[in-house]
């Protein structure tokens, strides 16, 4: 399968979470372009950005993971 340039926008609300989360892009470490977090206190959340280079299967596969964790959503948008 052909790889894609992808975003996967999270956002924390439970920051018990961020440990599973952090386990999670370790195991895809390989896909990863880069990362950017934001801790917004004032609304005590935290927003996750991260790119990735990978096959669509294993871009979902990924979002799918994190979007499950408690207290976390996770959405993605591909290129073209």
């Amino acid at each position: 399968m052909e790889n894609r340039v992808a975003i996967v926008a999270i956002i924390v609300s439970d920051p018990q979470s961020v440990t599973a989360i952090n386990d999670l892009l370790h195991q895809y470490s390989e896909n990863i372009i880069g990362r950017m977090g934001l801790p917004y206190r004032q609304k005590k959340i935290n927003i996750i950005s991260v790119m990735l280079d990978a096959p669509q299967d294993t871009v979902s596969s990924l979002s799918g993971k994190i979007g499950k964790l408690p207290g976390v959503t996770a959405q993605t948008l591909f290129s073209k």
